[in-house]
């Protein structure tokens, strides 16, 4: 069964992510994000970042963002332990949904956290 992460914007739970995907070597990891209650849009996340001095390279004809890391975003798993790393950002689009991005996470945290992902990419080079 996957986990469930918790994302946080501004100490409000925004959504969650499964945090799906990974890449070791990096210390990244990255997930589909799941809005349960009140989905949020391209201009939301360009307002916000306007709001609170993030940059962001931006489309807004096709509803387009990429933000660059957001200080008061916070990701938490199932015990309420932040996920750390140097920058947790946003990218995405309105009409193919929004993905979670987290770079950087210590190597110890990541293997505790994240061993699916270290076995995924410990299994492409075995042969």
């Amino acid at each position: 069964m996957a986990k469930i992460y918790t994302i946080l914007l501004d100490g409000n739970k925004i959504a969650t992510s499964k945090l799906e995907y990974g890449d070791p070597p990096m210390g990244v990891v990255f997930g589909e994000i799941d809005f349960h209650e009140k989905p949020l849009t391209y201009d939301f996340f360009s307002a916000y970042c306007k709001n609170n001095g993030v940059k962001a390279t931006e489309d807004p004809e096709d509803k387009l963002i990429n933000t660059e890391t957001i200080p008061r975003l916070k990701v938490v798993n199932e015990t309420g332990a932040e996920i750390k790393g140097i920058g947790c950002y946003i990218e995405g689009m309105d009409s193919d949904g929004f993905r979670l991005n987290i770079i950087g996470i210590p190597e110890a945290v990541y293997k505790e956290e994240f061993p699916h992902h270290i076995k995924a990419y410990e299994e492409k080079f075995k042969n």
